[in-house]
């Protein structure tokens, strides 16, 4: 059976699981981890002093994919409280640090997924004839992971982000992991990887999730195989301003989205087709750049790599999700955070004559959080908000949220998932 055959119904592989479950045998003790939906927020994923190095995975008795475990390739991986790595954490910027653990699985053409490994961080081998390589059939997530002041570590919405690599893995004819199993492997390459996760207020730990076309292949068709990886870096703000305004440049020749194509999900090649405005922007000296929609040439759509807002008044407006717009999941957390604090919020076409006559502007993305912008550039015309550029409203926002990410205020939400 083709691999695309079995997507045709909603993107994900399913088999049928034996009543009982099934676990890699092992010469040393192994750790049961149930899936997400069996736990009760915080999670604890052992009582043991260690997490030996192997984890087997039990499924319920229905319909799911089949069963698979982590390995690690090396030693043991403790959950007592470890030293953090030797870095300096006041230097944190967004760029990638080696980690010590990556995590793996394949899907082959039958559908269903091996089991998943915690290697080494390091290089990974790909034929030159690879899917992902020749034709760009990949797809990547980011989130995030925070430790608190009493030193447990808390992840924001991972659920969110398993349901939007399916919905982009259907988009893209691949295979995808349930959402339970995508949990679980980001919270077992987070817990491998924890003497990485900054302190408090130093800034977080990026999580990397990547599902792509590994196969070989020479005519234009789905591969025939498909890796699932995730490997995480400590990382400070992503913009170098940090909470200072960033100037973006309303450009008007080049696209980031058209209608039937593919600028509502997370596909790798959405961001390389970016790159040339984006480079000329910042050699100009601007921060970024918003796109415009690519029909009418009028109504906004988004920065390069993030949401935008616009206020007036105590109205809130962002472009409406319509399959050029990335769906994000700090937007969408945005949206009800300002709703619960008494904002209307409008989810439309948002012109770019009412971005010149904003009150104020921001933009979020899990990378930036919330970002005020200071100016915006429209052929030739620059407009300024607020004397120092960050909006009250912004300001506001982001203090909200990134309380709850860091565990300083109660997540009221049922947003963050404890890793203790």
């Amino acid at each position: 059976m083709e691999c695309c055959d079995i997507l045709s119904a909603r993107g994900i592989t399913y088999a049928k699981l034996p009543s009982s479950s099934s676990s890699v045998h092992s010469t040393t003790p192994t750790t049961t981890f149930l899936p997400s939906a069996f736990f009760k927020r915080p999670f604890t994923p052992s009582s043991l002093k260690q997490i030996p190095n192997q984890f087997s995975f039990t499924h319920s008795p229905a319909v799911a994919p089949v069963n698979w475990s982590c390995e690690s390739a090396t030693g043991t991986l403790s959950t007592e409280k470890d030293e953090l790595a030797d870095i300096c954490w006041d230097d944190l910027g967004f760029g990638l640090v080696e980690t010590d653990y990556m995590f793996s699985t394949k899907c082959s053409a039958d559908g269903n997924f091996s089991k998943g490994e915690l290697l080494p961080y390091g290089d990974i081998k790909l034929s030159p004839s690879a899917g992902v390589l020749n034709y760009g059939q990949g797809l990547f997530e980011g989130l995030k992971a925070y430790r608190t002041k009493n030193d447990s570590i808390l992840l924001f919405r991972p659920e969110e982000n398993a349901s939007r690599m399916i919905m982009g893995a259907e988009r893209m004819c691949m295979p995808a992991l349930t959402v339970e199993n995508f949990v679980e492997a980001v919270k077992l390459t987070v817990l491998a990887n924890k003497r990485w996760v900054p302190p408090p207020g130093k800034g977080s730990l990026y999580i990397r999730p990547l599902l792509m076309g590994s196969g070989a292949v020479l005519g234009l068709a789905p591969s025939p195989e498909y890796t699932f990886l995730i490997f995480v870096s400590p990382v400070g703000n992503y913009f170098k301003e940090g909470l200072a305004p960033i100037n973006l440049l309303v450009e008007k020749d080049y696209h980031r989205a058209t209608p039937g194509g593919t600028g509502g999900i997370k596909t790798i090649g959405n961001y390389a087709s970016v790159l040339k405005a984006q480079s000329a922007a910042k050699a100009k000296g601007y921060s970024d750049v918003l796109y415009l929609d690519s029909v009418q040439k009028r109504y906004l759509e988004e920065v390069s790599s993030c949401n935008v807002f616009i206020v007036k008044g105590k109205t809130i407006s962002t472009p409406e999700i319509k399959g050029t717009i990335l769906p994000g999941i700090t937007r969408k957390s945005i949206i009800d955070v300002a709703r619960k604090q008494g904002f209307q919020v409008e989810e439309r076409l948002v012109s770019v004559e009412e971005l010149l006559d904003a009150d104020e502007v921001f933009c979020t993305g899990t990378a930036v959080v919330v970002s005020p912008v200071g100016s915006i550039t429209y052929l030739g015309k620059r407009i300024s908000y607020g004397e120092n550029g960050v909006g009250i409203v912004a300001q506001k926002l982001y203090s909200s949220l990134t309380s709850l990410q860091m565990g300083l205020a109660e997540d009221t939400m049922g947003w963050t998932v404890e890793l203790n």
